[in-house]
């Protein structure tokens, strides 16, 4: 896995987006936040599930990857904005509004935002597959999944959220995306709809489990520790709110045996290629 990883990381950093113009730094802004690393969890799920089945294709791959990984990007880029989170720092490094200009953010985050598309619409994959992967990464990231979650998030702080409405919030806004990743890894692996769908599921709790996890780290974890801002959500509707630190705790240890048990149900291939990734993630919240 960490030499998937490493490839992946070379892929990224010799295909950074590049806009030609005599911008006195736009050029430079563009690649800060994908070149400031992160745990590149959406892409290496994607291309876990392509391990598993048709190792031939990961390097065809890649294009889908980052462009799964420039989406991500761009959403953080746009949730540390004044006008959402206003936080000061993000992957361990200062974020872009605070860095260059909140104009420069947003659009970095717009560009961001519709290369991942180019990268998709030109990987050397079947035109069937592309239109595919399309589809699904729009529909989760976009106004079904991450962005009615973010406008939720925005409009309901200093509001307390039922606990149905805060996973609904969080399904949208986190584990769509992620569980987006494992669909698209098996749509390019051309597996049944049927484990395609049950993939989209286990993603769905995982997405949940780190929000939650995301949730316990913000409350007790230091911006060092963390590589982000920190204890920024008293006024947010995060789990810790809702339940309390203990609360959060105890729904995170079910959850992730939940994810454990999930995991175990999948084809020895595909489970033995996602363990290597997803086990020192499963049980963060106790570190």
């Amino acid at each position: 896995m960490l030499y998937l990883l490493k490839s992946f990381e070379d892929y990224l950093l010799g295909n950074l987006p590049v806009s030609k113009s005599f911008h006195p730094y736009f050029e430079e802004a563009l690649g800060d936040m994908l070149k400031a690393g992160g745990k590149r969890f959406r892409p290496m799920l994607l291309l876990s599930v392509v391990k598993a089945k048709k190792p031939l294709l990961i390097e065809n791959s890649f294009p889908v990857a980052l462009g799964l990984e420039m989406l991500h990007t761009y959403s953080l880029i746009h949730d540390d904005l004044p006008a959402m989170d206003n936080a000061d720092l993000r992957r361990g490094f200062e974020t872009l509004h605070k860095k260059y200009d909140e104009v420069t953010a947003i659009l970095v985050g717009d560009a961001l935002n519709t290369q991942s598309f180019n990268l998709i619409a030109n990987a050397s994959l079947h035109n069937d597959i592309k239109v595919d992967l399309v589809k699904t990464l729009s529909l989760n990231g976009g106004i079904d999944g991450m962005i009615i979650g973010q406008a939720i998030d925005c409009f309901f702080e200093n509001q307390k959220l039922e606990l149905g409405q805060l996973e609904f919030l969080h399904i949208h806004k986190t584990a769509k995306l992620i569980a987006a990743s494992l669909k698209m890894g098996a749509i390019i692996s051309e597996y049944s709809k049927e484990i395609q769908e049950k993939l989209f599921k286990f993603g769905i709790d995982i997405g949940l489990l780190f929000q939650i996890q995301d949730d316990i780290i913000d409350e007790t974890k230091s911006e060092e520790e963390a590589g982000k801002t920190t204890q920024n959500d008293s006024s947010k509707n995060s789990f810790v709110n809702l339940l309390g630190l203990e609360g959060a705790l105890k729904s995170a240890d079910e959850l992730a045996s939940n994810c454990e048990k999930e995991l175990n149900s999948f084809s020895n291939d595909l489970k033995k290629s996602l363990n290597s990734l997803l086990l020192e993630y499963l049980y963060r919240h106790k570190n």
